[in-house]
């Protein structure tokens, strides 16, 4: 049953009113999904800090915000690789000494599709590592920032969630055994949701003031394949995107500033569009499998996130 809150065309940013004095960090916003949300926030008269790896791309995407926004748009970037620890918790503690507010931290960054099992600098299977392991780092050095402005935590996962285990293989974190592109990468954006579902709880637990909501981009027209997939699957992709099945970079991002402004969602959903087989369409709540939020299973994996990562999390 499509999600029909926002009417017949989903919703869309005729919905933000002004959004001057909120502040915004994105990961990954140098482009894709996370460049056109910045678009869309800054302008709304938004400040936005982007967390990215690439500090040459970053200079060009300010830039490029700059020359559409004018000068005087407030954009700046923090160098972060998402994959080192180390270098999230530099640039967590560079955006607390900078940013005095946060409204809403975007969890957009991802890499995808990896072709050959890789290891990050911290000894990490590369997609768990840099889409879950990284993000839950940060979300727990920033999080004291974003419940002082009762702000939100916006975790952009994938539908590839329902692909793979559908559950988290403890077994194995690091995948040394029958290593799958596609099904370690489904288990980082599964560990991605139930981090962010598993937040949900500590957070009403604890009587703190962070919304969490959880959204994915569809299937949109970024850069995520082509920069991290294999030859085969960056072609197919290609194809693709050459068919209805596929929408805009800045349709893909209607997820993610949606969650991070509109009032009144439900934080125990999926969000995303909710057309041909959720790949495209009008943006509302979608569905939701009861898999990516099993107790047992969230309430194990945060565990395994403190100890692997050596960051505990005290809500």
């Amino acid at each position: 049953m499509a999600d029909t809150t926002f009417g017949p065309k989903g919703w869309t940013p005729d919905r933000l009113a002004s959004l001057a004095g909120k502040t915004f960090v994105i990961t990954g916003a140098n482009a894709g999904a996370g460049f056109q949300a910045a678009r869309i926030l800054l302008a709304r008269g938004a400040k936005v800090v982007m967390l990215n790896r690439s500090a040459e791309r970053s200079s060009a995407a300010v830039q490029d915000l700059k020359r559409e926004f004018g000068a005087q748009a407030d954009v700046s970037f923090v160098r972060m690789d998402l994959s080192d620890l180390s270098s999230v918790r530099t640039a967590a503690q560079e955006v607390l000494k900078a940013v005095p507010r946060i409204d809403a931290l975007i969890c957009n960054a991802a890499i995808a599709q990896v072709p050959t099992r890789q290891l990050t600098v911290d000894g990490f299977e590369s997609q768990l590592g840099t889409n879950h392991y990284g993000h839950f780092v940060l979300c727990g050095m920033l999080f004291d920032r974003i419940d002082a402005t009762q702000g939100r935590i916006v975790v952009v996962a994938s539908l590839g969630y329902r692909m793979g285990l559908r559950t988290i293989n403890f077994d194995d974190m690091n995948w040394e055994m029958d290593y799958g592109a596609n099904t370690a990468y489904s288990q980082s954006k599964l560990a991605q949701m139930m981090f962010a579902y598993a937040l949900q709880d500590k957070v009403k637990a604890a009587g703190r003031k962070v919304e969490v909501y959880v959204c994915h981009p569809g299937s949109s027209a970024t850069s995520l394949i082509s920069t991290s997939g294999g030859l085969m699957t960056r072609f197919t992709w290609w194809l693709m995107t050459k068919t209805p099945m596929v929408q805009t970079a800045e349709q893909g991002a209607y997820p993610e500033v949606m969650c991070a402004t509109e009032d009144g969602l439900e934080q125990r959903a999926l969000h995303g569009p909710t057309g041909r087989m959720e790949f495209v369409g009008p943006v509302g709540r979608g569905t939701l499998e009861p898999h990516a939020h099993d107790k047992p299973v969230m309430t194990r994996l945060w565990e395994v996130s403190e100890q692997a990562t050596g960051f505990t999390w005290p809500i």
